[in-house]
Formats: structure tokens, C-alpha cells, sequence
């Protein structure tokens, strides 16, 4: 069985500025244009019965402003009429009103369990569209930066079971058939769940397809999904359609279509199938020593152990039980191994690395039980005992203090979870590649170029680093492409943010709050007369700016896009675009 591989983010040195002094308040005015909407935006409130916190990161924090990243500054939302409103930005000081490009064909006032209607720029021709009660339309626009061939047409029109809302689509091209692929997301009621808050996650990964030289329709031709516990803060398909790649606190992992939830279905069944360990094995600083039960009827000769430095096979009657790279090296000419009098096997592995604990035996073995001794227990115990204490700081002048919780900052403090970042393949359905996150907390994503995978950005010590998929590049799939200096230790204090994002250029990052405010962080860019700083005794050439705007509105932000060169803030009855930077 294939075991995902463990992989790692690379940092690019020269991206971080180690010398960052932090950002200054600037006062210059930012030019803000307010535009009131002709029908308020179509904003569905959470039930009573979606009370967790997976319901509020899914659909009470929905972003109801889309950016069409296939043409620069143009944004679309829905409004409680079923039109999505379109507006196209050329010209701050001739702005029109938003206009209609096309009208949901369902009355959205008739469904009482509807979610919010979403949509997805799949191609420069082509939208995904849901309505929020079940249904999924993909929509071909024509060119939609021409007014003259823009006209929005249904190609593909069909039920799909309980509401969802599209959070990434693709198109594909491949042996004349066209394929749309687009990611649902559902959270169901899991009747078995007694224990936690009795929903899981439910990931949809559909694909519509067509032959391009027949005159048909688009037809469901393949329909995956995936189970988790907890709402994706990432997932995206590969622009190959080969692959997933998705950022979550708890893992996911498919199912069959006709399957329950497998975490919970039959639980008192595997309690009483469970698998005896294939070998126990135990540890000291010099040796391991692993134990595997013999069946009656074998013999010495029927036992073949193989020994390499960093190798072990196990053969039993021509039958291999365990093989595999071992965890470190061992000395594999004094390692032995005995049959001893309860019919059991006996393998003493020696340590290359003295002192160094194993995790495992076997690299992603998991067959394995480690026996702990009670004298390495309590010794580890006595190691860690300093950093532990019934007193609050009893002795914080001793040379061991114990470590103290109320000196940690907010922003200091990261989830007890760790978020991890897996690879899964489109044929298998299996991951690939996994990286564990640890506290390089997830802020927000942002497509920067609409034929790759969106870009995801990470929380690195202060800072926040920006980073490229490539799916297509197995040996080095995530590249740090760019660095928001101190970001991620600024936007800890934001207590009130909702959204988070920045320009595709990366020459600005901006988050919002619920209510009114944004907050824009400038990279460093050259001062027009060079400044003096006295402390260190050096010339400053650039600076990097922090700008806060306020609008003129009470109305909760519902939508926050940004673009090169301006940013549009959505409220309930206003749109807003504020003019970041000039175009060069």
C-alpha cells in the first residue's frame, strides 16, 4: 500500500527582510467611492439548526463579493432578486451603476433550508453557479470583458441532493472531451455522532463533461467525496484535474458514494475486530528489541531475517510479514535474532545512534505496539517535571523556571490543533503528499494567476509568506513566492477581522472588520527624499505603510476583494471600491 510522503514548505531566504522596522501610519487621504445597490444582497442568516462553529467558518463568514480574476477589477454578487450585478471597473470617476448579466431561474424566497447562492470563475468563459437549495449550473458567459459577446447561457443544469456552496471549479481540455470540475461543500447531520457536535464535513468533487465535436450536453461523468470533521480553510483541484490539494485542522478522506461516514458507522463492530499488533517492540538508548508471535507448526528453517544498515525483511514459511527502511541506522552485523521457549521471535536491533529515540521501527509502519517501560516513563517524567507546577510561577529565579502562560501575548497563541496541507490523487483517491502546518497558522488565499492553483498564504514566525502550488512539480510542489514583512504578527491583534487577502501583485495586503473599518499594509517602496534613522546611524530609501480607511456605513461588510490596484468592500444595501494605488 502506498504511503503519503511527508513533505516539508521550503522558505526562500531572500524574500524575508530580517531588518524590517514595522509599518508607519500614514494620514494621506485614500479615495473611496460608495455606490448604493438597487437591491440588497442576497445574505442567508444561519438557522437555529446550524449552531457549530464548522456552520459559521462555512457559511456565516461567506465572502459575498466575487472577483473574476480572468479580467482586472471587475466583481459580481447576487441580490435578493436572483440577479447576479456586475461591475466593471474602468474609470473611478465615471463609475456606473452595477449591471445585470444574468437571472437565477429559481424563486430563492420558496426554500426555507437554502445556503447562500456562490459562484465560481471557472474559465474566461465559463461560471459555476449554485443557487443555495441543491441546485448546479455551468453557465457560459462568452467573453465576458466585451459587452458586445457577453451572454450568459446554461449549458448544464441538474439537481445535486442537499445545498452546497462551490468553493473551487476548473476547466479541462483533454482528448476532445471538455470537462468542467467544480468542489461542493456540505455540512450533514451525523445521527451516530454522540460524542462531538454531531456534523461532519462533506466534500464534493464533481465532474460534467461533453465531447466537443458531437453537439451534446453536458452529462455528470464522475462524482467523489470526502469526509471530514472540520470546514476546509483550503481546497482546490489541480489544473489538471489529476489531483486535490486541501488545508484543514482534521483530515478528510473519501468515501464511496454509497457509504456512510466511516469514522462512526459500526463503531461497537471494529471494537470488537480489532487487529492484534503484527509486533511488539521495546527501546533503550543502545538497542531495540521487537517481538513477533511465531505460528505452531514452523521452524527454524522457515524464519529468514535479513539485516542492512538501514534495512530489515522479515520472511516467515516464504511468506514476507515485515520489510521496510528502518526509522535510523543500525549496526546490522551485531544485530541477532532468537527463537525463544513461548514460541515467539526475538530481534535485537543495535542502535548506530546511541541515545536517539525511535518513533517507529519500520518508516509509516503502523503494525507495531511500543511496550514503554515504566523506568523510561518515569525518567522522561523527572526531565519534564520544571515545567510543570501546581503554584502559579512558584520560583521564577530558579535556573529551571516553569513556563508561564500569562507571559505569552494573543498573538502569541495559536490553536491546539495543528493544520495540515494534503495532496490527494484523482485516480487513486488517496493522498500523496502531506505537510504538517504545526503553527504556521493559515490567513487567506488569493489567485494570482487564474490558469494556476490559488495561492495560499501562511502565518511564518511574524511574518506571512505567500505560496504557490505547482502540481506538476512532485519533487518541490509549494514555491514561497512572496513575503508580507511582519503580517502575521499585525493582523494576531485584529480582533474583529473578517475578511483577509491582498493584491495579486503583492504589493499591498489589506483585512477588514465586521463593521467599517480596513486596514491596508504596504510592502516597502522608496521614500521620494530619503530618511535618517538616528538609532542605527543609516540612510532609510524605503518604507512600508499601514493605511486605515473608514466607511461610511453602519451596515455589516459581507464582501471584501482586492486587485492591483483598488479594493471593494460589500455591505448590505453598498458597494464600495477604494482607490489603493496608480497604475504605473
Amino acid at each position: 500500500m502506498e504511503v503519503a510522503a511527508n513533505c516539508s514548505l521550503r522558505v526562500k531566504r531572500p524574500l524575508l527582510d530580517p531588518r524590517f522596522e514595522g509599518y508607519k501610519l500614514s494620514l494621506e487621504p485614500l479615495p473611496c467611492y460608495q455606490l448604493e445597490l438597487d437591491a440588497a444582497v442576497a445574505e442567508v442568516k444561519l438557522r437555529d439548526d446550524q449552531y457549530t462553529l464548522e456552520h459559521m467558518h462555512a457559511f456565516g463568514m461567506y465572502n459575498y463579493l466575487h472577483c473574476d480574476s480572468w479580467y482586472q477589477d471587475s466583481v459580481y454578487y447576487i441580490d435578493n432578486l436572483g440577479r447576479i450585478m456586475n461591475l466593471t471597473v474602468m474609470l473611478d470617476t465615471a463609475l456606473g451603476k452595477p449591471r445585470e448579466v444574468f437571472r437565477l431561474p429559481t424563486d430563492l424566497t420558496a426554500y426555507d433550508n437554502r445556503l447562500c447562492a456562490s459562484m465560481h470563475f471557472t474559465s474566461s468563459t465559463l461560471v459555476t453557479l449554485s443557487d443555495g437549495t441543491g441546485r448546479l449550473y455551468v453557465i457560459g458567459t462568452g467573453e465576458r470583458g466585451s459587452s458586445t459577446s457577453e451572454k450568459w447561457e446554461i449549458v448544464f443544469n441538474e439537481e445535486l441532493g442537499n445545498p452546497f456552496i462551490i468553493i473551487h471549479s476548473i476547466s479541462l481540455l483533454k482528448a476532445e472531451e471538455h470537462s468542467v470540475a467544480a468542489l461542493l461543500l456540505r455540512i450533514e447531520k451525523d445521527e451516530l455522532d454522540m460524542k462531538g457536535s454531531g456534523f461532519y464535513v462533506s466534500l464534493e468533487w464533481v465532474t460534467v463533461s461533453k465531447k466537443t465535436k458531437d453537439n451534446v450536453k453536458y452529462e455528470i461523468t464522475k462524482r467523489d467525496i470526502l469526509h471530514g470533521k472540520s470546514v476546509p480553510h483550503y481546497a482546490a483541484v489541480e489544473p489538471s484535474g489529476n489531483g486535490l490539494m486541501i488545508i484543514s485542522y482534521k483530515s478528510f478522506k473519501f468515501v464511496r458514494m454509497s457509504q456512510e461516514f466511516e469514522e462512526n458507522t459500526d463503531e461497537d463492530v471494529s471494537e470488537k475486530n480489532k487487529v492484534e499488533p503484527l509486533y511488539y517492540w521495546q527501546q533503550t538508548e543502545d538497542d531495540l528489541t521487537v517481538t513477533i508471535q511465531l505460528p505452531e507448526d514452523i521452524s527454524k528453517e522457515d524464519i529468514q531475517v535479513g539485516f542492512l544498515p538501514d534495512h530489515i525483511n522479515i520472511v516467515l514459511k516464504n511468506l514476507q510479514v515485515l520489510e521496510g527502511k528502518l526509522y535510523s541506522c543500525i549496526d546490522h552485523e551485531s544485530s541477532t535474532w532468537i527463537i525463544k521457549e513461548n514460541n515467539s521471535l526475538e530481534i535485537s536491533l543495535i542502535k548506530k545512534n546511541e541515545g536517539l529515540p525511535w518513533p517507529e521501527v519500520v518508516v509509516n509502519d503502523r503494525r507495531g505496539k511500543l511496550l514503554r517501560d515504566p523506568a523510561q516513563c518515569a525518567a522522561i517524567a523527572e526531565r519534564l517535571v520544571h515545567l510543570t507546577s501546581e503554584e502559579l510561577n512558584p520560583n521564577p529565579d530558579k535556573e529551571k523556571p516553569p513556563c508561564n502562560a500569562q507571559e505569552l501575548e494573543e498573538c502569541d497563541i495559536f490553536f491546539e490543533e495543528s493544520s495540515s496541507l494534503c495532496r490527494f490523487d484523482g485516480s487513486t483517491l488517496k493522498s500523496t503528499h502531506v505537510v504538517n502546518l504545526g503553527s504556521n497558522q493559515y490567513l487567506f488565499s488569493v489567485i494570482v494567476d487564474p490558469k494556476e492553483m490559488p495561492c495560499f498564504c501562511l502565518r511564518h514566525d511574524v511574518d506571512a509568506l505567500l505560496w504557490q502550488p505547482h502540481s506538476s512539480k512532485h519533487d518541490d510542489m509549494w514555491e514561497h513566492i512572496a513575503t508580507f514583512n511582519a503580517l502575521g504578527y499585525v493582523q494576531a491583534s485584529k480582533r474583529d477581522k473578517k475578511f483577509f487577502t491582498c493584491a495579486p501583485n503583492y504589493s499591498y495586503a489589506a483585512l477588514c472588520e465586521c463593521v467599517r473599518h480596513v486596514f491596508i499594509y504596504r510592502q516597502p517602496a522608496p521614500m521620494s527624499t530619503v530618511l535618517y534613522n538616528r538609532k542605527e546611524g543609516r540612510h532609510v530609501g524605503q518604507v512600508a505603510k499601514q493605511q486605515v480607511a473608514s466607511l461610511e456605513t453602519n451596515d455589516p461588510i459581507l464582501g471584501f476583494q482586492a486587485t492591483n490596484e483598488r479594493l471593494f468592500v460589500l455591505t448590505t444595501k453598498n458597494l464600495f471600491l477604494i482607490k489603493v494605488n496608480t497604475e504605473n
